[in-house]
């Protein structure tokens, strides 16, 4: 039961009547009454015209109901700052992700979450970026990070941070015994690409279109793990993300060659619904995205993960 009468009063505004209102705040019509008569008598001034068939605001109300509101998501906020000082964020989060970043940076953004806000219970989707957005579309994922560029209205995007793109060559490869290459090095190559959809896929087709590259046979794989197999395996050459082939430059399964110029970087992006009303876990958890410093992310690198 509430007993706020500047809840009570905002609740009747927004729902244009009071018997709608009682029910919500699951009070009695009398009740209500009575609440709107105190805060009068206390304003001593009149805020719902009684005398219209629907409800009117007098101008005293109009100006009362604005700051009332501002009144009350003052409240909800501090309740919520008072809750992230002990830690005490509850609630459900689904976090999507584009495959590059689920399955290589992911699992240790939200083990330092979940370190601090045990209580918030996380479900997470992995898929390429395309997926990703249509599940964002589709009110199934509260917050996402994908590495494609993201144009739609109803999305909500913010820059989070830059990641390399490096080119891998089998270690029998004609290119492996060059210190670095040019576009013309890489004309009329055996590609090994990612599906259509996927934000790497789409950062490759870019640039073969920007530098006029002609490929002259590609193979197609739906993760970064295979793509990494299949240069590996002697299969062709491959565009991928810094992030996902440390472990293997250390163990020398392939080589990764310079390309003339500056580094080819992409940016990763935050994405949620621009309409959506969030909840207090995911605001916590895009706040402390947004808020990672270097430092934070050399941590999560020594971990097993490279810059």
């Amino acid at each position: 039961m509430i007993n706020d009468p500047l809840k009570i009063f905002v609740t009747i505004v927004e729902n244009k009547n009071s018997s709608d209102a009682a029910e919500e705040l699951y009070l009695s019509h009398p009740d209500v009454s009575l609440q709107i008569q105190g805060l009068e008598e206390e304003l001593g001034t009149k805020l719902i015209d009684n005398s219209s068939n629907h409800l009117e605001l007098t101008q005293s109300g109009e100006i009362y109901y604005e700051y009332a509101k501002q009144i009350l998501q003052l409240q909800d906020k501090a309740k919520q700052e008072i809750k992230r000082i002990s830690n005490v964020v509850t609630g459900n989060l689904r976090v999507g992700a584009s495959y590059t970043i689920g399955e290589y940076i992911l699992p240790f953004v939200v083990a330092e979450f979940a370190a601090q806000y045990p209580k918030v219970e996380i479900e997470t989707s992995i898929a390429n970026t395309r997926e990703i957005i249509r599940g964002v579309q589709a009110n199934h994922l509260d917050i996402a990070l994908v590495e494609g560029e993201v144009d739609h209205s109803d999305i909500l995007v913010r820059p989070l941070m830059e990641d390399e793109i490096i080119l891998l060559v089998p270690n029998q490869h004609p290119l492996a015994r060059l210190p670095i290459v040019t576009s013309e090095h890489l004309q009329d190559q055996v590609w090994i690409l990612r599906e259509s959809g996927s934000g790497t896929r789409a950062f490759s087709d870019k640039l073969f279109k920007e530098w006029g590259i002609h490929v002259r046979k590609s193979y197609i794989f739906g993760s970064g793990q295979a793509i990494k197999q299949a240069v590996t395996a002697g299969l062709g050459i491959a565009l991928v993300s810094r992030w996902i082939v440390r472990k293997e430059l250390n163990a020398k399964e392939f080589k990764t060659i310079r390309i003339k110029g500056n580094p080819l970087t992409r940016s990763f992006y935050l994405i949620g619904p621009k309409n959506q009303e969030t909840s207090e876990a995911r605001e916590v958890f895009t706040e402390q995205l947004l808020t990672l410093e270097s430092a934070t992310w050399r941590k999560l690198s020594k971990k097993g993960i490279a810059i």
